[in-house]
This record gives C-alpha cells, structure tokens and sequence, in this order.
C-alpha cells in the first residue's frame, strides 16, 4: 500500500474505527469522518453528518483541499433500528434509511469527481442482513438491501473510470453498535412481544460474544490492495457466512424456517 489518500466514515467507534487504525498502521493517509468529535492517533479527523448533505460536501472538499484528492471511500456511518414493521413509525424508518442508505450515497456522490480521477476504490460497508432479511429488523435489512442494489449499479456506472466498488458484508462483530441499537416505542395492544424480544436478545448475545472488527479491517484492508477488487465479500465466523449461499441453494420455506429458528421467531 503506498500512503493513499482514504476517507473514512463512522470512524469514531467500532469497525469504521478498526478500519482507520488498521490502514493507518499501513501508511495510508487516513482521514476518519464522524458526526462526533474523534481522537485519533496516527490519523487525521474530519467532523462530518453523513445525514446533512451540505455538511458531507463541505467535509469531502475541505478533504480535497488538503490532501490534492482522494483515492478511496470507506462508508462505515450506519447504526440498527429495532422494532416490528408494524410498531415502526414511517419517520423512524425514513431517519434509518437517511443514514444508513442515503448518507452513504451523498458521501461517495461527493468523492465521485476525485475517485474519477484517481482511479480510485469504493468499499461500502454492507450486511449479511443486507442478503437475509432479519425480522424485527426490517428497515436496518432495508438500508443495507438497498446498498447491495445500489452499488452494484454505481460500479457499472464508474468502471469505465476505473473506479472498483466493493460491498463488503460482515457478520456479527462486537463493537457499540449492540449499545447504540434504537428500539421502537411501543404503547398499547402488544401481539409482537415475545418474538420481538426474543429475537433481539438473541441479536444481542451474538453481537456481544462475536469477535473484535479487526478481521473487518483486515479484509478492507485486502480489497483496497487488490489488482481486481471483488464485487462482494463476507466476513465473519463461518455459520453466518454460509447463510447467503444456503438462501440460494436451499428451498425457500426450508431457509426460512431455519432463518427464523435461528432467532427464535
């Protein structure tokens, strides 16, 4: 690796921040992105809202400014919204989708002029929730859905450019966003109870008892060195990653009941 320019968001806490660390170590120039204030070491920090469009215009072009360009993005801003689609507010899936989907679209829209022209890399951080739809977690699955689509299509879009788009689709890591999850409010008649709280806790164990992020960052780390980026990849221990293939290989009802076992819906 040889001392790129990398923009990084969601770096203040958890695999953004393993990310930045990690390629920092490398000798990349980092320069980690978050709404919070960061403390960095051995890396640059930039306050930038991936929710508020002139904020992330405003944080790339200062970024530009400073370093002559930037060679790759990696989006890591996101955070987990609970609750069953019926309990779920339409402003509340709109304030998941903001960040999670559209945040991500303004930050690599911003950096797309500099990426041009440095045939530069995109790495967006996707979700095996993001190929599995997870119950009580609709609009979390739909944010990181919808970057499957998405980039898939930007990556046609900028390849005459030279331009490479990664998704990357991690399973459970230990990081804060277990803490920082948002649970729906609910008042009233409660038919989803049990299953939801059921299949939350188990979200939870699994997220607490996973490993560190720092395999996320290593793998980050692979695909910014590739000669020929690929498209997709997992990461994560081996049960969760074999899930995207079984989707695809087995019959549905099977999947599905399997699927829903698996969190005790």
């Amino acid at each position: 690796m040889t001392g790129r320019v990398i923009l990084i968001t969601g770096a203040s806490s958890g695999i953004g921040r393993a990310c930045a660390e990690h390629l920092s170590a490398m000798g990349e120039r980092v320069i980690g992105a978050s709404r919070r204030s960061v403390t960095a070491v051995g890396w640059s920090t930039l306050r930038m809202d991936v929710d508020d469009d002139a904020s992330v215009v405003s944080g790339v072009e200062s970024v530009v400014s400073e370093f002559g360009g930037i060679d790759a993005v990696v989006t890591c801003a996101g955070w987990g919204l609970a609750g069953a689609v019926e309990q779920t507010s339409i402003e509340e899936a709109r304030e998941q989708l903001q960040t999670n989907f559209f945040g991500t679209a303004s930050v690599v829209r911003a950096a797309l002029p500099s990426l041009r022209a440095r045939k530069g890399r995109i790495v967006l951080m996707g979700s095996i929730g993001g190929v599995i739809g997870l119950p009580f977690s609709a609009y979390y699955s739909a944010s990181k859905f919808a970057l499957e689509g998405w980039g898939e299509a930007l990556a046609l879009e900028v390849k005459p450019f030279g331009v490479h788009v990664t998704l990357v689709e991690p399973g459970n890591f230990r990081t804060d966003f277990t803490a920082s999850r948002r649970e729906v409010t609910v008042t009233g008649d409660d038919p989803y109870s049990r299953s939801r709280t059921k299949a939350i806790g188990v979200m939870a164990r699994d997220e607490l008892k996973a490993p560190d992020p720092s395999a996320v960052a290593n793998r980050v780390a692979s695909v910014l060195s590739a000669k020929r980026p690929p498209r997709r990849v997992t990461v994560g221990p081996l049960g969760e990653r074999v899930g995207p293939w079984a989707k695809r290989l087995l019959p549905a009802a099977v999947f599905e009941a399997a699927s829903a076992s698996s969190l005790g819906v």
